[in-house]
């Protein structure tokens, strides 16, 4: 486990490393640089995970199950909101379908902790999920990302997804999703890109997302503007701080 800085969660737990690019909110995706540093530093479980191109780092499509971490979340007492592989994506194709249903014990076991996932294959979570008859745990919220209106799509798999609660990350915001349909979707993240390659995101498209969480009862969290420097740029939209969480089902 790691604590983070991440606006909506309290900590990081990555039973799987590595990733590949699959659509363009994935281009300048933070955890290419990371592995790529922890590569260099000679932590084990990012070796080859990422690749030189040009002047950056980008994924090799390769990924790790790390079977050390699986227990890890057992011997934290502390409950904990914890993003789960913010170093990679629980459902990517190469992740066998046992290795999830071993992540699955693991939470089912730990139910004083609270787990995000976050994925943007949300096809196959709802396919994982039906297939292999994983339980829907009140502590286990289920999520993908939304960059652009041309992956709205998404959250149709996700609508079909069993869960306590569904939620979607609009992050990096790159474009306009205002047609997009968040009914059955208890929670919105909204936030810009960061750092030096960062895509600009506009007032409006942020308008549009308050907009229709209040028409769903969505719970709104605005999580930053981004770019270069995204302290500068902060937190506040229409003059405050939106931090709302969802309400969870009882099961």
């Amino acid at each position: 486990m790691a604590d983070t800085t991440i606006e909506w969660t309290d900590a990081t737990w990555n039973p799987v490393a590595g990733c590949q690019i699959i659509t363009p909110g994935c281009t300048n995706c933070y955890a290419m640089r990371m592995a790529a540093r922890l590569d260099a530093m000679g932590v084990q479980k990012y070796e080859g995970l990422t690749r030189k191109s040009g002047d950056r780092y980008v994924w090799t499509g390769k990924v790790f199950c790390d079977e050390a971490s699986l227990d890890a979340p057992l011997k934290w007492r502390t409950p904990r909101k914890i993003f789960v592989n913010s170093m990679s994506d629980l459902f990517h194709e190469d992740v066998p379908a046992d290795f999830i249903k071993r992540v699955w014990t693991t939470m089912r076991a730990t139910p004083h902790h609270t787990y995000q996932i976050l994925t943007k294959r949300p096809e196959r979570m709802a396919a994982v999920v039906a297939d292999e008859n994983l339980p829907v745990l009140s502590n286990v919220w289920l999520g993908t990302s939304v960059e652009d209106s041309k992956v709205i799509g998404r959250l149709d798999h996700l609508r079909a997804t069993a869960a306590a609660v569904r939620f979607v990350s609009f992050e990096p915001l790159i474009g306009s999703v205002g047609q997009a349909d968040l009914t059955g979707i208890q929670w919105a993240i909204v936030g810009g890109e960061s750092g030096p390659r960062s895509r600009p995101m506009l007032e409006e498209w942020v308008d549009e997302i308050y907009e229709l969480c209040a028409d769903t009862d969505t719970a709104f969290f605005f999580k930053q503007w981004g770019g270069r420097n995204k302290k500068a740029t902060g937190r506040s939209f229409r003059g405050r701080t939106f931090d709302e969480m969802p309400q969870v089902s009882a099961f």
